[in-house]
Formats: C-alpha cells, sequence, structure tokens
C-alpha cells in the first residue's frame, strides 16, 4: 500500500487522560507499524527540508523520539546524524545546556565533534509543546557554532505556543 501524508496523519491516535487527567497523549507509534508510512512520513519530511532551498549538512535528533526519523531523514539528504543526549550519556568531550520543563530542569548533551563551525542544521522530535527541549538543542547547536535552519516536528501543540521561543522556522505536520 502506498500512503498519502493524510492517512499517516491518521494514524496517530490520541489518549484522552494519559499518562494522567486532563492530558492527550497523541500516539506516533502507529506510524511506525506500517513500513509505506514511514517511507511517505520520512519523503514528506525531506520535501519539506528541501523546500526551504538552504543546504543541510546535518539532521539533529532530540532524545528519544528524534531518533525515530532523525537518521532516516539523514539517510535521505546524504548528510550526518547527530545526537542530543540526556545528560551523562555521551562519552567524551560533551557541549551541555541546562533547561527547564514543565515538571522541573533537566541536561541535553551533544558530543563536542558532533558540528563543525558553520554547519547548518535540521532539529527533529516528534512533538512540540512548550518549546523548552527544541530551545535547548537550538543553543547546544549555537554552542557548537551551527546554524539551525530549520525545527522540524511531527506534532505541534499549538496552544502551548513553543515555536515562541525558538529562533529557527518551525514546521509541524499536525497541528493540535
Amino acid at each position: 500500500m502506498v500512503y498519502t501524508i493524510e492517512q499517516v496523519k491518521a494514524l496517530v491516535r490520541d489518549f484522552v487522560d494519559f499518562p494522567s487527567k486532563g492530558i492527550v497523549f497523541r500516539d506516533i507509534f502507529p506510524i511506525f507499524r506500517e513500513p509505506a508510512a514511514v517511507e511517505c512520513l520520512v519523503s514528506h519530511f525531506v520535501e519539506r527540508i528541501q523546500a526551504t532551498g538552504q543546504q543541510i549538512d546535518v539532521v539533529v535528533g532530540l532524545d528519544a523520539r528524534g531518533f525515530l526519523l532523525g537518521p532516516l531523514i539523514a539517510l535521505r539528504l546524504g548528510v550526518a546524524f547527530a545526537p542530543v543526549r540526556k545528560g551523562g550519556k555521551l562519552p567524551g568531550s560533551v557541549a551541555q545546556v541546562k533547561y527547564e520543563k514543565e515538571y522541573g530542569a533537566d541536561v541535553f548533551e551533544m558530543e563536542a565533534d558532533s558540528l563543525t563551525k558553520g554547519q547548518r542544521v535540521v532539529i527533529v522530535d516528534d512533538l512540540l509543546a512548550t518549546g523548552g527541549s527544541c530551545k535547548a538543542a537550538e543553543e547546544l547547536v549555537h554552542k557548537l557554532e551551527g546554524v539551525v535552519v530549520l525545527d522540524a516536528f511531527i506534532i505541534r501543540l499549538a496552544d502551548l505556543e513553543g515555536d515562541k521561543r525558538l529562533q529557527a522556522p518551525v514546521y509541524a505536520l499536525i497541528d493540535c
């Protein structure tokens, strides 16, 4: 079966009151049960990235769901992939940023040699909520002297206005 992007969107399931009352959890994992849906999703993101008209050197994926799409997009674009991990998970020399989340502080890290000066980056993750995680990733890229060209997400929770905290343009497949 060949999927359209609208069919891919329809695979995302909502779970009301999960993980706690008042939260609507948006489950992207049904997409990954259908190889043709993943192909459609990756192709869609690659087309959106190419439509920026900007050269891309590295795709950066956020821990952990950004690791699902990031390497696939990087492979298709013929560029490097660099992970952003939670603190203490990477060996060697790292760049580090502390950031505030909805429920406390956290640390993100990238290996210090993940980027070289001037490399153009797309940051990929599954969800943009308040923007704290992606803002921290943007800061890491800047610390490593990279340039963020685009922040790309499967889902954006529009009411939380996380995109207003980010410096780069934002693309989301689904606005909720």
